[in-house]
């Protein structure tokens, strides 16, 4: 990544994300790691390292508690401070054990009352002061809600430019001694510094991008995309598949790329593999499909089926700054896209003359089946879209708010109209960018002057789709069907409101697997989904959103070219009432409590002795291991810790019994004794991966430092507690078994700091 961002020009990384998944709603829960902040900490530094290794900065973001989308930069999170120490500060501190990265971004909402932007105890005494950390805090993307206080607490840098808060109104400030001078100094220097820090690169002003799309760029993209496959069931070791047999492809994710979610972190790829592509590529045999059912959220972007004049794939973009009833319009410009979707954050023209513009975008479309068409339109405007010059959709007037481009557009509109097999219609869709719009969007980012989306897709019953594949499936030996989510439905911007499929998914799932028990069912989610067939299936596979390779990598493991060695960084609940923070999400009269407290996640679940659907950690191989023979090393104590923190080196032999190669993770958790506080019944503390050839066997070890091994948050004293008594050691991995040791903590200690 490092290396991509220097061929794109680009001196920072606004990454990664380290947000700790409270709940399976959040809509940018797919670009955080995991609900555990030891395991979110760890990758988050090592990723970190790599890019900075490179000499581009990373940043670690969002600091914190920006674990919801509903009212980001107004809620107020209320919690305690051990919640917010143990959870969800703990993956930025264990992170920066790691790298020191040069930036840290700040999150939209308050934390306790205060904007996170302008609370002077995160980003002073505990990021600065208390961890000794010098790099440079920014805020989010319109992030910044004060001049004074945001100064005075340590936010360096407002962003985006041009400035809001800052230049006149910070001027004045500083004039009026609301700043002192050395504030402004102290500010002025962390900027300056991250300009030292990646003077090195050498990119020139507006470089321009360049690919960077090498063979082994894919390589890495397709391990990474099969190693993060989590096998979940797979009784009667119906996996791996056979390649010369026949196989049929079921369900909505078959060829659709679901490489990432949506929002800010979504990017143009350079290219995707589709499952079906990848099952295709490797499949010996011939290879069927159906659609099982429709699952978009919005109906699919039309641009794609359009032909220009001239006969290229797309429509053509003609910009105005008249109105289209105006009788003498002049053209600003006309350019050629393909996707009929468009966040006009980025464009540009000087001819433009304010935020108010317009325009239409016109292609030719020729449908192939005869039938009733149905199109959408979703705007950061307005929007009429017609057919031969008949107004199909109006978007204009009495607009509804949507969850689009960040919640800043519409719902959208639909219209439809009845279409003929091979006859050409002339597409026309007008436009009029955000300040012609009339919804009421205060509370709401504004990202850019505009945005549109338009689609259609060929009117067609769920139960017509439904009953075909399950026709096909009855008849056919080896079958896959790939379900799940997309960018539509987990993206920044808003949460989901459930945890459930797309409508119709789960009945065609169900109703497959009645007449073909042996169907291998594969989930494409970035948060867990609920699953009311899973007691049905014999074989399931939690595959994520991966990447450009994700339909490559898939295929790799169904087939067995790849042993599956992903662990669920989540837990899967039965049902959403089962999640610790079920009734404290969202946004309530501008806050949301942090209820749960300490126990999110696995540590709730386990406390309450509550079975979850899939635990955090489960994930299962195509062969089996052993683990044996754990021994811990422990260091003396002293009065006080110091730096290394005492470590606890935990070793064990790990042996693959099976018949393929494979990978195991070990699992190193800690057990508390009974102490002052309630605490979760094991919390894990640390974890390693070994590679082992059938019938091999190696030492692992796991070195983890005893004051966070056993350290909870003391609030009266504010400082971690590493409290006097023995603490159980337990080793798990892929399948039963748990080996168990102890240590212990001979004297009480608190102590502050990294």
């Amino acid at each position: 990544m490092g290396e991509e961002s220097i061929a794109k020009g680009s001196h920072i990384i606004l990454g990664p994300t380290i947000n700790t998944q409270r709940s399976p709603l959040g809509g940018r829960g797919f670009e955080s790691f995991a609900e555990d902040g030891v395991l979110s900490g760890h990758l988050a530094g090592h990723f970190s390292k790599g890019i900075q290794e490179k000499g581009v900065a990373a940043t670690l973001k969002h600091f914190v508690c920006n674990d919801q989308e509903h009212q980001r930069m107004a809620v107020d999170s209320i919690i305690t401070q051990r919640a917010l120490r143990e959870i969800y500060l703990l993956p930025f501190q264990l992170a920066m054990r790691i790298c020191r990265t040069a930036c840290v971004m700040t999150a939209y909402n308050k934390v306790n009352g205060t904007h996170v932007s302008e609370n002077k105890e995160i980003i002073t005494d505990i990021l600065r002061k208390e961890w000794g950390w010098d790099g440079l805090v920014m805020s989010d993307w319109f992030g910044t809600y004060s001049t004074s206080d945001a100064i005075n607490a340590g936010l360096d840098l407002e962003m985006p430019g041009k400035t809001r808060w800052r230049g006149t109104p910070l001027a004045h400030a500083v004039s009026s001694n609301k700043v002192p001078e050395f504030v402004m100094d102290e500010r002025v220097r962390n900027v300056l510094n991250l300009v030292n820090f990646v003077d090195g690169l050498n990119i020139p002003a507006n470089a321009p991008e360049k690919a960077l799309n090498r063979p082994q760029d894919q390589a890495l993209l397709r391990r990474a995309a099969a190693e993060s496959v989590v096998l979940m069931k797979n009784e009667e070791n119906i996996l791996p598949l056979k390649k010369d047999k026949s196989i049929l492809v079921i369900g909505p994710n078959s060829k659709a790329a679901a490489y990432c979610g949506g929002g800010s972190a979504s990017l143009d790829a350079y290219y995707t593999v589709t499952p079906f592509d990848g099952v295709s590529a490797q499949s010996k045999g011939e290879v069927k499909f159906a659609q099982g059912v429709y699952s978009h959220k919005d109906l699919p972007l039309l641009g794609p089926l359009l032909k220009t004049a001239d006969g290229k794939t797309g429509f053509t973009f003609k910009v105005y700054n008249e109105h289209p009833s105006e009788s003498h319009r002049e053209l600003v410009e006309e350019l050629h896209l393909v996707s009929s979707s468009g966040f006009l954050m980025d464009y540009v023209n000087p001819k433009i003359q304010s935020l108010t513009y317009f325009v239409d975008m016109e292609g030719l479309f020729t449908p192939e089946e005869d039938g009733v068409y149905d199109f959408g339109v979703t705007v950061v405007g307005t929007g009429q879209f017609f057919i031969d010059g008949e107004l199909v959709v109006d978007n204009t007037k009495n607009q509804r708010q949507g969850s689009a481009f960040f919640g800043t557009a519409t719902v959208e509109e639909k219209g439809s109209k009845e279409l003929k097999a091979g006859q050409t219609y002339k597409i026309l869709f007008q436009f009029g960018t955000a300040p012609t719009s009339d919804l009421d969007t205060r509370g709401v980012v504004a990202f850019g002057p505009g945005g549109f989306r338009f689609g259609a897709s060929r009117r067609v019953g769920q139960e017509e789709l439904i009953s075909n594949a399950v026709k096909l499936a009855s008849e056919a030996g080896q079958v896959v069907i790939f379900a799940g989510l997309t960018s539509e439905w987990e993206t920044e911007g808003y949460d989901r409101d459930h945890m459930d499929l797309p409508p119709s998914s789960d009945e065609m799932i169900s109703r497959v697997l009645d007449v073909n028990p042996n169907a291998v069912v594969v989930i494409q989610s970035g948060t867990p989904v609920t699953m009311p067939w899973a007691n049905k299936t014999k074989a399931l596979l939690q595959a994520w959103f991966g990447g450009n390779e994700c339909g490559n990598g898939i295929a790799d493991v169904l087939y067995g070219d790849v042993n599956p060695s992903g662990k669920l960084p989540i837990t899967f609940p039965v049902r959403l009432q089962d999640n610790p923070s079920y009734i404290n999400f969202r946004s309530e009269r501008g806050r949301v409590l942090y209820g749960e407290d300490v126990y999110v996640g696995y540590r709730y679940y386990e406390k309450v002795d509550l079975a979850p659907l899939f635990p955090f950690g489960h994930g299962l191989s195509y062969t089996t291991f052993t683990r044996s023979d754990l021994t811990l090393t422990t260091t003396p104590e002293k009065p006080q810790y110091e730096e290394g923190g005492e470590p606890i080196t935990a070793t064990v032999t790990v042996t693959n019994t099976g018949k393929v190669a494979g990978a195991e993770v070990v699992q190193l958790w800690v057990a508390p004794p009974a102490t002052e506080v309630n605490r979760p019944v094991r919390e894990l503390k640390g974890f390693t991966k070994v590679f082992l050839q059938p019938g091999e066997q190696k030492k692992v070890e796991i070195v983890v430092e005893k004051k966070l091994a056993t350290s909870w948050f003391d609030e009266m004293r504010e400082k971690w507690a590493s409290e006097k008594g023995e603490y159980e050691v337990l080793v798990t991995g892929t399948g039963e078994g748990v080996l168990k040791s102890s240590f212990k903590v001979e004297k009480t200690r608190y102590w502050l700091g990294l």
